[in-house]
């Protein structure tokens, strides 16, 4: 034991031990305690040195005591100035924080870093009239803020959002990821698919950088997927998740259902519509646009309209100012209306409608010039017009199912239509009749204005929606 504390002491004083961080125990502390630990050692240490050959003297009991706590003492101190944790190490470093972030944590550090400059914040104003004097009535305009919303960089140029977000607006500025402001033209717009696209100036200086664009049609459940927006105003806000779902079908603004989103359940509040979607590779894969929620509050349920979609979409809006979609030229009864006057057909042992009814046909259409005919208002009531069964042999047994099954042909294709004529002369059964249609080009009479302000250059195309009826024709169907 005092040979051991002999050790220890000498130790304590000879060792070179520096300080290396501010956590560690120094050389100062361990001398402080080596000086009072082990003051009768050093007799001993320089007498033994003196003689090799003569024999040590016994210690005393006082000097076993002390070289016991010496020996203990000292092992203690030496681990407490043991080397610096890697955390010491990258604290000393300066600002590199990756010794300190998990290998996945700085994939997702490093997309948000390549990724969020190509994400912006939209604001939205517009201008109402307004009172002031107190001598009299002047109206003035004034800009109203009505929204926010995200955005992001299709190209050096143009911004792709949700319609729904520049709805009604008189004026956008898009707000880039370092602060620059910018004013915002309207370039053109799809209500039906919620889909704009704005064009900016690139400010001086600036070299915007547009997202890289991935697929959709390969997507899986599972997979892992991040969104970027501007949720409640907080812009450059992160949030991540997983494809919790393929092949969604949410009804729009407009009424038209939206088919094939991909739904998820990364965060997504309001503010965050027209913001990105992106895999763990920071590709695009979709355009955040709505949420499933009893409260209006994010529940876990979020869809993205997918970029295969968008890709059609916007490069329609940016050559056209608007989407082109083949039409047929008819209006339709709503299904309700359809189911209600099935019944009725049902209750009269007549065969009850099991496709579409036209309720009018547009003048000079493809359906005009093939011989459709529309349902005609008597003072007995309505004749019933033709009922569209099938069209390029594909089942319709909805009035939106016929409109997606048209806008799938290109412009200028000829498809076979298959309906049933009812006869208007009793006695005379209906016949089921095939003919040959040229689909053309959507006029723009059937184009809706995005809005009456300055910021609608032409308009959106929108699908030739159902026929609303009066309540006396629903008491005659």
């Amino acid at each position: 034991a005092c040979r051991l504390g002999r050790c220890s002491a000498l130790f304590l004083e000879d060792s070179s031990l520096s300080c290396v961080s501010s956590g560690g125990r120094g050389l100062s502390q361990v001398r402080q305690h080596s000086a009072v630990i082990a003051p009768s050692l050093r007799l001993h240490t320089a007498s033994s040195t003196a003689t090799p050959s003569q024999p040590l003297p016994r210690p005393s009991s006082r000097e076993v005591f002390f070289g016991v706590v010496g020996a203990a003492t000292a092992a203690v101190l030496l681990a407490s100035a043991s080397p610096p944790s890697k955390l010491s190490v990258a604290a000393c470093a300066g600002d590199d924080l990756s010794h300190e972030l998990f290998e996945e944590e700085q994939r997702t550090v490093a997309l948000f870093d390549k990724c969020s400059a190509s994400v912006v914040h939209i604001n939205t104003y517009t201008q109402q009239a307004g009172l002031r004097g107190a001598l009299g009535l002047h109206f003035d305009l004034q800009e109203i803020p009505t929204g926010t919303g995200s955005g992001f960089l299709w190209d050096r140029q143009h911004i792709v959002t949700n319609f729904h977000v520049i709805k009604d607006a008189d004026r956008a500025t898009v707000i880039l990821a370092d602060g620059t402001s910018c004013e915002a033209v309207l370039v053109g717009a799809d209500s039906d698919c919620d889909l704009a696209v704005l064009k900016v100036e690139t400010p001086v200086g600036r070299d915007l950088v547009p997202l890289v664009r991935g697929r959709s049609n390969n997507l899986r459940v599972g997979q892992k997927v991040f969104a970027i927006g501007n949720p409640f105003g907080l812009d450059q806000t992160l949030t991540n998740g997983i494809v919790s779902g393929l092949g969604r079908e949410m009804r729009g603004d407009t009424g038209r259902t939206i088919r094939n989103l991909v739904q998820t359940n990364a965060a997504i509040n309001p503010g965050n519509s027209g913001g990105p979607l992106l895999d763990a590779r920071g590709r695009l894969i979709g355009v955040n646009t709505m949420i499933a929620s009893p409260s209006g509050a994010f529940a876990g349920v979020g869809f993205a309209i997918p970029v295969d979609a968008v890709a059609r979409v916007v490069q329609q809006l940016i050559k056209w100012g608007h989407t082109k979609y083949a039409y047929l030229g008819v209006a339709v009864a709503p299904d309700n209306l359809t189911l209600k006057l099935s019944s009725q057909l049902h209750r009269h042992n007549l065969l009850p409608l099991e496709g579409v009814l036209v309720i009018s046909v547009e003048p000079g259409s493809p359906a005009d010039k093939a011989g459709l005919q529309a349902t005609v208002r008597t003072r007995g009531g309505l004749l019933l017009g033709d009922e569209i069964l099938s069209v390029g042999g594909k089942n319709i047994g909805a009035a939106e199912h016929l409109m997606d099954v048209v806008e799938e042909h290109p412009i200028g294709a000829t498809v076979e239509v298959k309906f049933r004529r009812r006869s208007r002369e009793e006695g005379v059964p209906e016949e089921v009749l095939v003919v040959k249609v040229r689909l053309a080009e959507r006029p723009g009479s059937l184009t809706h204005e995005v809005s009456t302000s300055g910021m609608s250059p032409g308009g959106c195309v929108r699908g030739p929606g159902a026929v609303s009826f009066a309540e006396q024709d629903r008491s005659r169907l």
